[in-house]
């Protein structure tokens, strides 16, 4: 069954052209048909051809169209070997060789011309029949185009559905990362300092900074979840807020501002403050440093967030943290450095254009 799926456009061709060809034979009132057995090998070579017209889609139209020139001026009467011809050309025009198509279909005429000439008053094909195939043979190759440019647009329209869901699940991952993953961090160091302190008001102010940050955390996943259906995107006049939870787990931060500052369009702001969120989640988990600094820049073209810390600085340790920074950055024409200072500590930087490169 699936061979006679596959293959049902070319059996119905070839069950046309036979059956024609018989019923036109046997309408004949010749008695001894002119090179009958010539006529029937052209049909059963053409039809054949056409089982291949996937894999070769030029040499199988160029094929059947030598069986139709050695079929018709040979043989009586004439049969359907044409339709085989037909069904050829427009495969291959459908196939995106439009250019071939109309060669060989140009071609093709051409010879009927040549040879209707060159048969003087005997000719086979009249005027009206010429123009008629002619006109037949330009429409198939016109279908066969258009059939060609509909598949490619639903097949680019599907390629575009993809890589957009794509985008966002890679979106989606990064929100759920940046939200959990900064104060899911900044509990387990506080979970880690009231397990292992010996203080007991130091374990109960641990147990309360937890317990603000873990509401926090909750607040942020319902916030994020609103983003996801199209709610208010976090913004930069929340880096406060940033500031206080990295305050409340022993880090002093401090915000500077240069320049104006400006609304900027949505998702920039969203990608900014993600940026300061995941820098400062960082420090908290690996840097051990005491002061962090926020620098926000505003120009007209761009605005930039650079987060620098007094830790241990040295090299980055590879994870989603700062690849999900960086996508975030390039995916709106900007870029991000994240890197050792000379003078020691650790610096994030990321420039977010105010409208992407084109």
């Amino acid at each position: 069954m699936a061979i006679l799926r596959r293959y049902a456009a070319e059996i119905a061709v070839t069950v046309a052209v036979i059956a024609g060809s018989v019923v036109v034979s046997l309408g004949d009132g010749a008695e001894t048909p002119r090179n009958a057995a010539v006529g029937w090998v052209c049909v059963a070579l053409a039809c054949a051809a056409l089982f291949l017209r996937r894999r070769y889609p030029l040499p199988v139209t160029i094929f059947t169209a030598v069986c139709c020139a050695v079929y018709y001026p040979q043989t009586d009467p004439d049969g359907f070997v044409l339709l085989a011809f037909a069904f050829a050309l427009y495969n291959n025009a459908s196939t995106g060789r439009i250019r071939s198509a109309a060669v060989v279909a140009a071609a093709s005429m051409g010879g009927v011309a040549l040879g209707e000439l060159g048969a003087g008053a005997s000719r086979q094909v009249d005027n009206f029949a010429f123009l008629l195939m002619a006109g037949w043979f330009i429409a198939l190759v016109a279908v066969g185009a258009v059939t060609y440019y509909r598949r490619e647009a639903e097949r680019t329209k599907e390629a575009e559905a993809q890589r957009r869901a794509t985008d966002e699940r890679l979106r989606i991952a990064r929100e759920l990362h940046d939200v959990l993953g900064h104060n899911l961090a900044l509990i387990n160091v506080q979970a880690g300092a009231a397990l292992h302190g010996k203080d007991p008001a130091k374990a109960e102010e641990a147990l309360t900074t937890i317990k603000k940050t873990s509401k926090e955390a909750l607040r942020e996943l319902r916030a994020t979840l609103g983003m996801l259906r199209q709610a208010d995107t976090p913004s930069l006049a929340r880096v406060a807020e940033l500031a206080e939870s990295a305050g409340a787990h022993g880090l002093t931060v401090r915000t500077e501002i240069d320049g104006t500052a400006t609304e900027l369009p949505p998702d920039v702001e969203h990608a900014a403050f993600r940026v300061v969120q995941e820098a400062l989640t960082n420090v908290a988990r690996h840097a051990a440093a005491n002061t962090v600094v926020v620098r926000i820049g505003y120009t007209p073209h761009d605005v930039s967030v650079q987060i620098d810390d007094d830790g241990r600085g040295g090299t980055a340790e590879p994870g989603n943290g700062i690849r999900g920074m960086t996508e975030r950055a390039e995916a709106l024409g900007g870029e991000l450095t994240a890197a050792a200072r000379e003078d020691g500590g650790f610096r994030v930087r990321a420039r977010l254009p105010l409208r992407a490169k084109k």
